[in-house]
Formats: structure tokens, sequence, C-alpha cells
């Protein structure tokens, strides 16, 4: 025994630990070729799908959700100067003017919630969500900050909150990804196809973008000469090689690879049929705003309802269009105006289909605008981490509730302070685990969602 090199035990033994591994995390009863089959959580779940309405660029809570008189009454008068001590901007002086909110409040729902005019739908439905006015971040910055709200960490390299969902539960569609991607707007997020990665865990946990036109990823049609039956026989022959391959080095990229030859196969029948929106009624389409023939914010959240029916565990969609630098009050309108009416609906659709308390929906950008103006118009604001709001809807997210309090000029969060890692914390318990102990072990150490922060949030849960 002692004449064995050290690079033979590395060469060899490396695939008995490896194998030994990925069967241990499959599990004893799932299949090392089926990574996604569906897993029970911790403990019973409130939720078992999410959608998640990521609103890329922050939304100015100051318009949309946090009324403060005060701020109005200063409006071009210089902050406070010992609000602003040790406070650092992304690209203001800090000592820019105040500026007031650029539209009117309205009280809204059974509670009398103060809501911006500009969100006349989602007034409509704030008896059935929870906001949440005292959100903080650690990032000041685009990418940062949604790699932040996405993945737990500042930093390229982790798996995002989608990932982590399926790593947790698997899916319950075997026609269709666990976790599917949208983006709307302008552009797509300044974090990039990391908002929605895997990171460090095997790659069949990553999102899968859809395109909102078209076939919804790029050659599920065939190509001229290849029919159903040769295109089977030549993936059975490729699958066989790779679950050879599979047995022997046990590395669960081969079990992603044939994951994902066979999704593609089964998605050839199933994605075109999602996607036809022709086939909803008129009255749900009337309901969202949605119109089959062009794409639109509305059309995507109507098929993240879709996929959510079909089993898909986790939806998200972004619309980047939030970054108001300037032209706030024009743009701003023109953002609601693309959202308001769809966000509502998706939330009185899933209701009406009996989805809702199953259905986890997220709402929120990656941090919050700041009271002082920014623009040579006044007619501006900078980025924010100090204060911004979210909203939450079924899932065993609390109805009816107001979350946190800010101080009268929405600076900083003065009551109930919930920060991006307590609400991951809180999103892990609604869908049944307890985010101390959804891990994965990757460099020596035990990695999760919340990395080593976080705290449960139980005034959010119903």
């Amino acid at each position: 025994m002692s004449n064995i090199a050290r690079r033979w035990f590395l060469q060899q033994c490396g695939v008995g630990l490896g194998a030994a591994a990925f069967h241990h995390l499959m599990g004893a009863t799932t299949a090392p070729t089926d990574p996604l089959a569906p897993k029970k959580p911790q403990f019973e779940p409130k939720a078992k799908n999410v959608i998640f309405l990521f609103m890329a660029g922050a939304p100015s809570h100051l318009e949309l959700f946090d009324y403060k008189p005060q701020l109005a009454k200063f409006d071009g008068t210089l902050p406070p100067a010992d609000l602003l001590k040790g406070y650092r901007a992304a690209f203001i002086n800090p000592n820019s003017k105040l500026m007031g909110p650029k539209y009117k409040f309205r009280k809204v729902g059974s509670n009398g919630v103060d809501l911006g005019e500009l969100l006349p739908h989602l007034g409509e439905v704030v008896d059935d969500i929870a906001i949440v006015k005292s959100m903080v971040t650690d990032a000041f910055n685009h990418a940062p900050g949604q790699l932040m709200m996405n993945t737990g960490a500042q930093i390229f390299g982790r798996p995002s909150f989608g990932a982590w969902v399926t790593y947790g539960l698997g899916s319950e569609s075997k026609d269709l990804p666990a976790f599917v991607v949208f983006s709307t707007g302008k552009k797509g997020p300044s974090g990039g196809n990391s908002c929605w990665g895997s990171g460090f865990l095997p790659t069949v946990y990553q999102g899968v973008q859809f395109r909102a036109t078209g076939d919804p990823v790029l050659y599920l049609s065939n190509p001229e000469g290849v029919d159903g039956q040769l295109q089977r026989e030549s993936l059975d022959s490729i699958q066989r090689l790779n679950r050879m391959r599979l047995d022997v080095v046990g590395d669960p990229e081969i079990a992603t690879r044939i994951n994902s030859f066979e999704m593609a196969f089964r998605m050839q029948s199933s994605a075109p049929e999602l996607m036809d929106l022709s086939k909803e009624p008129k009255s749900v389409l009337d309901l969202y705003g949605a119109d089959p023939a062009k794409p639109s914010f509305a059309n995507t959240c109507l098929l993240a309802r879709r996929l959510v029916q079909r089993g898909v565990r986790f939806v998200q969609i972004y619309h980047e269009a939030w970054d108001q630098h300037g032209n706030l009050v024009k743009d701003l309108k023109k953002n609601t105006e693309d959202t308001d009416r769809a966000c509502a609906a998706l939330v009185k659709d899933l209701k009406q289909q009996g989805m809702l308390k199953d259905t986890l929906v997220i709402w929120g950008g990656e941090f919050g605008r700041t009271p002082m103006v920014q623009g040579g118009s006044d007619d501006g604001r900078d980025h924010h981490p100090n204060a911004f709001t979210m909203w939450l809807a079924g899932g065993g997210a609390k109805p009816g509730l107001v979350l946190g309090e800010t101080d009268e000029l929405g600076f900083n969060v003065t009551k109930d302070k919930v920060h991006v890692h307590d609400l991951h914390a809180t999103l892990l318990h609604l869908l049944g685990f307890e985010h101390t102990r959804l891990t994965y072990r990757f460099q020596g150490r035990d990695y999760r969602l919340t990395d080593v922060h976080g705290n449960l949030v139980p005034a959010l849960l119903a």
C-alpha cells in the first residue's frame, strides 16, 4: 500500500468520492439522472411556488409607497446635517436639496393604506398583499444591489434565490424547466445572468431564460429533414453514452446534461402550447391588459401564472426601467402604466384560480431612491440603500399588513428594519426551510442563501 502514488489516489479514488457525494446530494430515493425530481422541504410549507416580479433599477418608494408630508413641506431645502453623517451616495453630493413627492397619495383598502396615485390597480388588491416599508440593503449600485437581492451577496458566483429553491424542492413539471426567467423593459438587469445563475450549485438548478415572442427558447423547432422518430433515436443513443459516463465518474454536470437534453425534447411540444395566450378567455386577457400579438410585461405575468399552473417551481420577471436619476415624473408614470395593472391582475387571477395560497408573489427592486434631488431640472433621485419598499402576496404572507416605518423624510428606517438577509430567511421559511439548514458544501464549508446572517420576520407570516 505504501507504493501507491498520490496521483493515482487522486485520479482513481476521487472518482468514488465524487460519485458518493453526488448520490448523497441527489438523495437515496431520487434517481441520479433526475436531479429535479420533487423533494420534500424540511417542514410543511405555506408556499409551493414563487413568482418574483423584479423591478430592476430601483423604484422610488417616495412616489409609490412611503407617504412623507414633511418631505413635501421641506422641498428645496437642505437636509439636516446630522442625518447625512457618514452617509454615502452613489452619484450625488449628499448635501443636495430635498425633493418632495412628485405624485399624490391616496388611502386605499380596508385599513386606509397610503398608496401613490400611480398604482390604482394595486390599490384594488392592497388587502391581499403585505407591504414592507422598512427594507434595507448593503449595496448602493445596481449590479451589486441586484446580486444582493437575488443571491444574498454582492459578488458574482453565488447561487440565486431561484436556484436555491429548485435545489431544495425540485420541480413538479416534467415538460418545462423548474426555474424560468423573463426580461422585459428597456434592457436586462445590470447583474446579468448571475441574477438567476446556479453559482456553485449544479447548473441544472439555474434559471432558463424564455423569450417573449416566437419560440420561447432557440432551436425548439427541428431542422428540415429531422422528424420526431429520428430525433428520439439520436437522443437515446447520446443518453446511453452519458449514463455510462455518469456511472463511472458521478459528475453532477452529466446528470444536468441528461436532464437538459430530455427537457429540450419534451419542450418542443409543451413550450409552444404554454406560450399560446390566445387560448386564454378574453376576460383574463383584459384583466392583465395582455395582447397575444404584442410582447409586454402583462403577457409575461399571465405566462407566469400559466407556468406555475403547469408545475414550474420558480418564475422571475425582470423589468429594467426604474433608474430615474432624471425624468422621474415622465418615466415613473410610464413604468407604472406598463406594470401596475398586470401585477394586480396576477394577484387577482391567482386568487380566482385558487392558487394564491400556494404561490408566493414578490415585488420589488434592489434598493430605494434618495429624498434628495438629482438632475438639473429637479426631476431625479439617486440610489438609496437605507430604506425602500417591497410587497408580498400569497404563499403564507400576511395579507393587509403594512410593516415598518421610516423617518419623516423617508431617509432611514425607524421601526421593524428588514435586511435583505432577513427577507430571504422569511421567504425560505414560507417554502418550508429553516434558512440555516438549507446548505451546500463548497470549498470546505457549508454555504447558504443567507450566508452567516438573516433572521426570520414573524410579523410577515399569516
